[in-house]
């Protein structure tokens, strides 16, 4: 079961989010409503989108910490435009386009520079975040349009356009990554640069493109965040990578890359925010949801290494186990041989043995 648990890390993370909605429904059976799962849904359309954007990059063993920093200037821009008097949609492409560019940044620091990835997107973090800013003048973005903020509010069956096309996204990365060769490709990246390279991949351009969709997915979650609180603070995204590569980690996206799914990293994304609400239930402080984020991620990357070595370990006896250990049949073979060759008392001479005893004999009384 364990064994089953561990290869199946969507089934478990569905597991531990089944039996928190259970307890809080022994709590407060209120809770456990159609409204409420909508509800945390909707509540968790950001990081959704950012823990998509973070298993493309994970997964070919990258790591990006500035999609908080691009999520916020993303929002920034779109909400400076949109309030200087252009429209939803040319305001909405103008910060893709801002998202894209900076994931093509990070891209071509790791995969073109071969800078470490956690050194070059700490770098990016700081300037985004100052560029966030500039661009906001230190204050808040406010009187932004009804129309993009009705695009967060309830459409069809409970849901905004946001949220359905959020559901869309999820379901069409997971057919790229599953069913495509470039998201084979991402995989195998991940699994083996090397290894991949000699099989005629083109690894940097793998990496460069893992990292340019992160970029555009940051910026539709700060887009998504702005609609959704109806205006953008100059902190937007701060402290969302940390929660977007927790997501990832507990849905069963390898830091090592090479595995993982978006699905896995969709339920992270939920069971992050269903504890967010349970806090919110339980009447903690905000600054609470960091410090569990954090710990979960510390818990789940330290059961991961230990299950990992314990596997290794198995499979190296497997491995070897033939060498050490004599396996039944050459054991029997060793027995029926020993028995053919050893001699038999009381056996009676017949044959050939018997003419040469005469012989003897005869030789003896001569």
């Amino acid at each position: 079961m364990i064994r089953f648990l561990q290869n199946n890390r969507e089934a478990s993370v569905a597991i531990i989010i089944v039996m928190l909605l259970a307890i809080l429904a022994i709590s407060d059976p209120s809770y456990l409503k159609v409204e409420t799962l909508l509800s945390i849904y909707s509540n968790s359309l950001t990081l959704f989108v950012l823990a998509i954007g973070a298993t493309m990059v994970m997964a070919t063993r990258g790591l990006d910490v500035s999609v908080g920093s691009i999520m916020g200037l993303a929002a920034a821009i779109a909400g400076v435009c949109m309030n200087d008097g252009l429209g939803i949609v040319p305001a909405i492409g103008i910060a893709l386009f801002v998202g894209l560019l900076c994931g093509l940044f990070n891209g071509f620091m790791v995969a073109i520079l071969r800078v470490p990835a956690i050194v070059a997107t700490l770098g990016t973090l700081g300037f985004f975040r100052g560029c966030v800013h500039l661009t906001t003048g230190g204050s808040w973005i406010e009187g932004l349009p009804e129309a993009f903020k009705g695009l967060s509010h309830a459409w069809f069956l409970g849901l905004s356009p946001f949220a359905w096309l959020v559901l869309f996204l999820l379901a069409a990365a997971h057919i790229f990554l599953r069913y495509t060769a470039f998201g084979h490709a991402i995989f195998a990246v991940g699994d083996n640069r090397e290894g991949a390279r000699l099989l005629g991949i083109r690894v940097n351009t793998v990496q460069l493109t893992a990292y340019a969709i992160n970029g555009i997915l940051s910026a539709l979650a700060g887009i998504i965040f702005a609609a959704q609180i109806g205006f953008i603070p100059n902190t937007a995204g701060n402290g969302m990578e940390m929660r977007a590569i927790a997501s990832g980690v507990l849905g069963g996206v390898s830091l090592l890359g090479g595995t993982g799914t978006v699905i896995g990293a969709a339920l992270g994304a939920f069971f992050m925010t269903a504890i967010d609400s349970v806090l919110v239930m339980l009447r903690f402080d905000a600054y609470w949801n960091d410090m569990i984020a954090g710990a979960i991620l510390l818990i789940v990357l330290i059961g991961d290494g230990r299950i990992r070595e314990a596997m290794a370990q198995s499979l190296r006896y497997q491995k070897y186990r033939k060498f050490l250990e004599p396996d039944e049949a050459s054991i029997n073979a060793s027995a029926a041989h020993a028995t053919k060759d050893a001699p038999v008392s009381g056996a009676r001479v017949t044959g050939t043995d018997e003419t040469a005893v005469a012989a003897h004999s005869k030789e003896s009384r001569a």
